[in-house]
C-alpha cells in the first residue's frame, strides 16, 4: 500500500457518493475513485487496485453482492477487503454478503466515528496483508532464482504447482490444502539455497557426502520458510516430498499415510514432471513411457499407489482428449 490508502466508493446515488467523499477527505489523506453501477465498479477495481472497497449493496447492473463476489473469486484480490454498505438489516442479505466474501457492512445513514473506525481498521488489516504478500513474494523470487540456475528446469515451479493443484482436485482437497500445493509447488526446492553450486548443478553421480549436503535441502526448506504463518500447511510439503511410501525416502523416513497426504501428491507430480522433461543426460519420455516408469516405482513402493492410480487417470483422459 503506498503512502496515500486508495478507496473506491462505490454507489449509483451522488449525495451519498458525495458524502462519503466529503467524509473520508475531512480525516485523511486518501486517494478515491468512484463507481456509480456493478460494472463500472468492476473497471474502476480493474484500474485502480484499491485497497479498500465501499461498495453499496443495491446497485444497477448487478448489484453490490455480485461485485463482491467477482472481486474475491480472483486470487489476487481476495484479501482486499469490502465493506457492503446498506439500509437493509435483514439477515438474509448479510448472509448473501457474507457467503460472497464481504469483509464487513456498515448500515446507512452511516454513523461518521463508525464508518472511519472501521476503514482505519481494514486498511491497517490490508497493511499487514500486504507485509505478508511480499515476505511470500520474496521467498517466491528466491526459489525461481534456483531454479533459473539450470535451464533445464525452467517452468518447473510452475507446472507443479498447476499439476498438483489439479491432482488435488481430483482428490477432492479443501480449498485451504489447494492453496499449499499452489504455493509448495513453487517453493518446495528452496532449502537447495543451502547447496553450493558444485553439487546442484553436477551431471554425474554424487559422492555419499555430496548426496548427502542435497538430503538436507528439505530441512533447510522448511527452516527457511517456517517464520510465515500463512505456510503452516505448506511445511510439511516441503519437508517430506522426497520421502517414499515405503519408508526409504529422506529426512524422516515416514512411511505410507504418515507421510502427508499433500507431500504424496507433490511426489508423484514432480516425479512425472522429471521425466517428461528433457534433461543432459536423458531425453524427455512421453505421457505413456512416464506412466508406465511409475507404474513400475509404484510396485516398488515408492510412491502412493492410490494417489498414483487418481493421477494416472488424469494423464490418460488428457491424452484421449488430445486424440479427438
Amino acid at each position: 500500500m503506498n503512502n496515500r490508502p486508495k478507496i473506491l466508493i462505490v454507489d449509483d446515488d451522488v449525495v451519498n457518493r458525495e458524502l462519503l467523499e466529503a467524509t473520508l477527505s475531512s480525516r485523511y489523506d486518501f486517494e478515491l475513485s468512484f463507481a456509480e453501477d456493478g460494472p463500472s465498479a468492476i473497471r474502476a477495481f480493474q484500474t485502480n487496485d484499491p485497497d479498500l472497497v465501499l461498495l453499496d449493496l443495491q446497485l444497477p447492473g448487478f448489484d453490490g453482492v455480485e461485485v463482491c463476489r467477482r472481486i474475491k473469486q480472483n486470487p489476487d484480490h481476495r484479501l482486499t477487503p469490502v465493506v457492503l454498505l446498506t439500509s437493509f438489516t435483514a439477515l438474509a442479505e448479510r448472509v448473501r454478503g457474507i457467503e460472497a466474501g464481504a469483509d464487513d457492512f456498515i448500515t446507512k445513514p452511516f454513523e461518521t466515528n463508525e464508518l472511519m473506525a472501521r476503514v482505519r481498521s481494514l486498511l491497517s488489516l490490508r497493511q499487514f496483508t500486504n507485509d505478508l504478500e511480499r515476505a511470500e513474494s520474496v521467498l517466491f523470487a528466491l526459489a525461481r532464482s534456483i531454479e533459473g540456475k539450470d535451464p533445464y528446469t525452467e517452468g518447473h515451479c510452475e507446472r507443479l504447482s498447476d499439476y498438483s493443484v489439479e491432482l488435488g482436485q481430483h482428490l477432492g482437497l479443501n480449498a485451504e490444502q489447494l492453496t499449499a500445493l499452489r504455493r509448495a509447488g513453487t517453493v518446495h526446492d528452496i532449502g537447495k539455497v543451502a547447496v553450493p553450486d558444485a553439487v546442484l548443478l553436477k551431471n554425474g553421480p554424487l559422492s555419499n557426502e555430496e548426496r548427502r549436503i542435497m538430503q538436507e535441502h528439505p530441512v533447510v526448506g522448511e527452516r527457511i520458510c517456517a517464520p510465515l504463518r500463512s505456510f503452516k500447511h505448506v511445511l510439511p510439503i516441503i519437508r517430506h516430498h522426497h520421502e517414499k511410501f515405503n519408508g526409504s525416502g529422506y529426512p524422516d523416513g515416514l512411511k505410507g499415510e504418515v507421510i502427508p497426504l499433500t507431500a504424496r501428491i507433490l511426489q508423484i507430480v514432480d516425479v512425472y514432471d522429471a521425466l517428461t522433461t528433457e534433461r543432459p543426460y536423458k531425453r524427455a519420455l512421453s505421457t505413456h513411457d512416464a506412466l508406465m516408469t511409475m507404474e513400475f516405482e509404484v510396485k516398488k513402493g515408492w510412491w502412493d499407489p492410490d494417489v498414483f492410480a487418481v493421477f494416472k487417470e488424469s494423464k490418460n483422459g488428457v491424452r484421449k482428449e488430445a486424440c479427438v
